[in-house]
């Protein structure tokens, strides 16, 4: 199963920013989930902890290395820039979805800086995982109501 080679071009501009409220919904501490494709092309959904950045539009998910949506992810980016994806998270009436393109980083800096992301957003740092690859999502159009 081959991973992604590093990124080495610069990411795309950043989609326009979200309001204010709609930020800060993604700055409270939410489960949220993550929906990736299947090779038949049925929805995969898992609970994820998502971290975004919107002024760099990338949202990022650690995971490990052989869960079913590094495959899902691996198998539909067919060195395309990214396979499809969405994250969302709800709160009562309030939700917000990012869309975009994932792909599967492996290099030591990037995955250390997801992790301190979670560890900042959840509250907590994830135990140690010698597998630890991180997923990150370009996000290109947000959704939602927050």
């Amino acid at each position: 199963m081959p991973i992604d080679p590093p990124h080495t071009s610069p990411p795309p501009p950043a989609p326009e920013l979200p309001p204010p409220a709609y930020l800060g919904f993604w700055r409270e501490k939410h489960l949220c989930t993550l929906t990736t494709l299947r090779p038949d092309g049925s929805p995969h959904v898992v609970p994820v902890g998502v971290t975004y950045e919107p002024e760099r539009g990338l949202a990022r998910i650690i995971t490990n290395k052989s869960s079913a949506k590094v495959r899902n992810i691996l198998a539909a980016s067919n060195g395309s820039g990214g396979a499809r994806v969405a994250v969302c998270q709800v709160d009562g009436r309030r939700w917000a979805t990012l869309e975009g393109h994932a792909r599967v980083r492996t290099e030591d800096e990037p995955v250390a800086d997801a992790v301190r992301r979670y560890a900042e957003r959840y509250g907590r740092m994830p135990r140690p995982n010698p597998d630890r690859v991180l997923i990150e999502i370009t996000v290109d159009r947000t959704l939602g109501k927050a």
